[in-house]
């Protein structure tokens, strides 16, 4: 099975999450797809890319979908895969850097006040349009002019070099708003630890992982109000979600204000993951599927 950048298509060529040429289709490979996203939620709407995905799946020996509203739309798309899909939740493992500097981190950031008084707001995502990091940069940026220690953080990989552009002007101009770059995975889930709360405002999502990882640490979750956010995030359960830039704000300053609320949340999503995203599970299933298709290459 090979990926193309966020997704798990067997594709060569094209960007990450388009799909281009099958590169294992039509050589007798057995192979198996993992539904990302954006595959289902965007691509599906472009008839090229959805005719090549549903050739692909004709010989896919199986396919996974994160959620059971992922596996509906993949079957009422191509009703031929609808014995083929399964639905296996993403698994999560944190693994916070212990040698991890936060005040370094902030200077990075180019945050020089005291890291005692700070909330800061994560928001991971790589730089393109459907992520839509600028959402709540207008709306954040105003906050932050009346309480000057709430801080965003937008960290990514710049994977769309025009819209990186976009989002480095706009960052730029923006009161306590602040734009980092890619980072080792032990440093951002160090960094995730660190921060005050984790932020997502993607267009649309499979299942984030950023979120996931969040609620392993024991870190709350505002994120906007999507299918496959609301998949893993129960409002004012394990997280909290925001439709609008303006309630988002509304949230984050009750948030901040009622501790009560955000111990509450945290401990709720802790117990969800441990419940719902345990890697083991994850690595069984997967195991048995790719021991399915060894055991067809040998017959």
């Amino acid at each position: 099975m090979a990926a193309c950048g966020s997704c798990s298509w067997p594709y060569c060529g094209g960007t990450p999450a388009t799909p281009s040429r099958p590169s294992a289709s039509g050589h007798g490979i057995p192979f198996g797809i993992i539904f990302g996203g954006t595959d289902l939620n965007e691509d599906v709407n472009q008839r090229e890319k959805n005719e090549v995905m549903g050739k692909v799946l004709e010989e896919a020996r199986f396919a996974v979908a994160f959620t059971e509203s992922m596996k509906e739309t993949a079957q009422t798309q191509w009703p031929h895969a609808r014995g083929k899909i399964y639905v296996q939740s993403q698994g999560v493992v944190t693994v916070p850097n212990a040698a991890f500097n936060w005040n370094t981190f902030l200077h990075r950031s180019g945050i020089n006040q005291n890291a005692d008084n700070l909330h800061i707001f994560l928001l991971v995502c790589g730089l393109r349009q459907v992520k839509d990091p600028l959402y709540l940069v207008d709306a954040f940026s105003e906050w932050h002019q009346e309480e000057p220690n709430v801080y965003m953080v937008i960290v990514g990989p710049e994977v769309d070099p025009v819209f990186t552009r976009e989002v480095k002007a706009k960052v730029k101009g923006a009161a306590g708003v602040r734009l980092l770059g890619e980072m080792p995975q032990e440093d951002l889930h160090a960094a995730l630890k660190n921060c005050f709360a984790v932020v997502n405002s993607s267009v649309s999502e499979g299942m984030s992982a950023a979120i996931l990882e969040a609620m392993d640490l024991e870190v709350p979750v505002l994120a906007r109000n999507i299918p496959g956010n609301a998949a893993v995030v129960k409002h004012e359960v394990t997280g909290l979600l925001f439709s609008d830039p303006q309630e988002f704000v509304q949230l984050a300053k009750r948030l901040v204000h009622d501790p009560a609320l955000e111990k509450e949340i945290v401990a709720n999503g802790r117990e969800y993951v441990r419940r719902c995203h345990s890697w083991q599970a994850e690595r069984d299933t997967y195991q048995n599927l790719v021991q399915n298709l060894e055991g067809s290459i040998r017959e």
